[in-house]
């Protein structure tokens, strides 16, 4: 299937900096036609997007998707709410760790799947404190000054 270069994958970069992630699952999405080809044009951001539970549903909300641009009347909304899809026991797994361990569900990567699917892929993750995103920092600078030494010619 020949596919659009303006597409690769939409990173949530934020969110590794707020969050340590724990585990990671790959969820499909519910989208209709003018999503999926707005999605291919890269018209998409996972900045604001959050997941949470309606009804034993996992739902990822405030994600943006650009209307598209060749639609009729009937293109879609926005930032509407998304129903995410997985395995019965996995919804079942998350929803327990995010109700009794105060975890959260972030929403991290979008891409499409080789097959054509839209997958999201999301973290259950535990909310970072000041000291760990001051360490986190840390670390990302000394990795950047070993890579510029390693560089250099003596």
């Amino acid at each position: 299937m020949a596919e659009n270069k303006a597409f690769k994958e939409i990173i949530n970069r934020k969110a590794k900096f707020e969050y340590s992630f724990l585990q990671m699952f790959e969820a499909g999405l519910v989208l209709t036609g003018t999503e999926v080809k707005a999605m291919r044009q890269g018209l998409a951001n996972l900045t604001d997007a959050y997941c949470l539970f309606d009804h034993s549903n996992l739902l990822v909300k405030n994600m943006f998707i650009a209307e598209y641009d060749h639609g009729t009347v009937y293109n879609h909304d926005a930032r509407r709410d998304r129903r995410l899809l997985l395995k019965r026991s996995e919804l079942n797994k998350l929803e327990r760790r995010v109700t009794e361990k105060g975890l959260t569900i972030v929403p991290y990567r979008l891409y499409f799947s080789e097959r054509g699917f839209v997958k999201l892929e999301i973290a259950l993750a535990q909310g970072k404190k000041a000291f760990d995103k001051r360490e986190t920092i840390k670390e990302r600078d000394n990795k950047k000054a070993m890579d510029r030494l390693k560089h250099i010619k003596i």
